[in-house]
């Protein structure tokens, strides 16, 4: 009996260890940092990076050059390369095609709808219409969410930025909150979606920071500062990576979109803003080192897109460029489907993100065939040299067009809220007001002025380095989700690249 005791008990204490060992193995294996940090610079492009790199200190843009990994061919892989689709796309690691956000605006159960609009919800922190906002138009899951999911939503996920959109679709459906200025107050507000009321931290920042015009944040390098001291205050009013679960923040610099729409990609306004910024990230990182601690932290840095060189200035030194007017062109186009099939109705709603929306419910009731109409319009729009492809979107693969370009329009086409059909301009052609052809500039089509962004991974688990190979904006959600050992967001065609 002692002997049968003795190896009961060897044997059990041999489990033990074994169990023990296997527990530890896996705590190890699902080793996180303590935060992970999302930063969007709003129209940011790839060669910001080393356009201004003499005039950048060696804490902000060279210290992330210098210490992370920097994926130097980062590419947006859809159309239309615009605020609300680059910071999902990013967040999400998907495409407009699959995650829904098919622009800025776009076409929701037959009516153009802001991509956050939700009118079931109220601001919460202000009287004004500016918080009737929420992530559901947004399809798929983001990396906060799913970060929530893989810690049963014990994680808390925050979003950061000066615009609504910026802020909201980073942070995703679970998130604990996202928080935007109403322009009217000069505050930070948010919505019904997230809590009922403001919490005391954004209350007292608020009267530290708040009451400015819109001018004096989203035009000046006071937008940097408000949005860096908010993400500094969400850290400690929100206790971020203080406990033993991973949190996220996800913070979107908006005024250097703000500021390159106004005075173009090469203005003395665009280079101060980003020199400027260059500060605040230097004073950023610090701060994380210190709150967080270096190497605890996992942050990344890219942009929602790019941005054209101004019309003026590439006309002036003789190269190809021209303005587009996508109102004058829709009345163009509606005068001559109208005389062609004999009717009074409009044919055409609009042109939108270089999509032309045709009105369906006018070709219904007239009994009209809707290719028929598509095709006289596409007809009408190739006489145009300024157009180097007209697409029938439901037709893509049957147009003879270059495969990058038929990929982007692919993964950019959303059957239920984008156009008919798809106006793709030649190189430097932008869209233009009314007004005419100003010094600002704009984006929103494939070519890789707006289409190539920086990426680059910074803090914990990353060496320094950097890589040439083709990487799309849908390998970042992918990467950060590899790194942390979560399932990546249930719409992501992305992969992890090899760090």
């Amino acid at each position: 009996m002692k002997r049968n005791s003795l190896i009961s008990k060897v044997l059990y204490v041999s489990f033990a260890l074994v169990t023990l060992n296997c527990l530890t193995s896996v705590a190890a294996a699902l080793n996180r940092p303590k935060l992970v940090v999302g930063i969007v610079v709003d129209q940011m492009r790839w060669d910001y990076l080393y356009r201004y790199y003499d005039l950048y200190g060696e804490g902000g843009f060279k210290r992330l050059l210098h210490e992370g990994y920097n994926c130097e061919n980062t590419m947006i892989n859809y159309v239309p390369t615009v605020t609300a689709v680059g910071h999902s796309s990013i967040f999400t690691g998907s495409v407009p095609s699959i995650h829904g956000i098919a622009g800025n605006e776009m076409m929701i159960n037959g009516k153009i709808t802001y991509c956050c609009t939700d009118t079931t919800v109220h601001s919460i922190g202000s009287k004004s219409a500016a918080g009737c906002m929420s992530p559901r138009n947004l399809l798929t899951t983001t990396i906060g969410d799913e970060l929530k999911i893989a810690t049963d939503f014990n994680a808390k996920v925050i979003g950061i930025s000066i615009k609504d959109r910026a802020s909201i679709l980073p942070a995703g459906h679970s998130a604990n909150a996202a928080y935007w200025i109403d322009n009217s107050t000069g505050t930070f507000i948010t919505s019904s979606y997230y809590m009922d009321k403001l919490p005391e931290w954004v209350s007292k920042f608020n009267k530290e920071y708040g009451g400015h015009t819109e001018k004096e944040i989203s035009y000046s390098a006071y937008g940097n500062l408000m949005t860096e001291a908010m993400a500094k205050a969400a850290i400690e009013g929100e206790a971020l990576g203080q406990d033993s679960i991973t949190d996220m923040l996800t913070v979107s610099f908006s005024c250097t979109d703000k500021i390159g729409h106004k005075y173009a990609t090469h203005s003395k306004e665009i280079q101060n803003i980003f020199v400027d910024l260059d500060k605040k990230l230097a004073d950023m990182f610090s701060y994380l080192d210190q709150k967080i601690g270096k190497g605890q932290y996992l942050l990344f840095l890219t942009a929602d897109h790019g941005a054209a060189n101004n019309i003026l200035m590439l006309q002036k030194h003789g190269i190809p460029a021209e303005g587009f007017w996508p109102d004058k062109t829709a009345d163009e186009l509606d005068g001559f489907l109208k005389q062609k099939f004999g009717v009074q109705k409009k044919l055409v709603k609009c042109i939108l993100n270089y999509n032309v929306y045709l009105n369906h419910e006018a070709i219904n009731s007239l009994a009209l065939n809707l290719d028929e109409v598509k095709k006289y319009a596409i007809e009408w729009l190739k006489r145009n040299p300024q157009y180097t492809y007209v697409v029938d979107l439901e037709h893509i693969n049957e147009a003879s067009i270059p495969s990058v370009v038929r990929e982007k329009l692919i993964n950019g086409y959303n059957r239920l809220r984008s156009g008919d059909i798809q106006i793709v301009l030649n190189p430097a052609n932008y869209e233009v007001s009314s007004d005419g052809i100003g010094r600002g500039t704009t984006h929103g089509v494939w070519n890789p002025y707006d289409s190539h962004i920086p990426f680059i991974l910074m803090g914990w688990h990353v060496k320094p380095g950097k890589t040439n190979a083709k990487t799309t904006i849908n390998d970042i959600a992918a990467t950060v989700c590899a790194m942390i050992h979560i399932q990546m967001p249930n719409g992501c065609i992305g992969n992890a690249i090899e760090l």
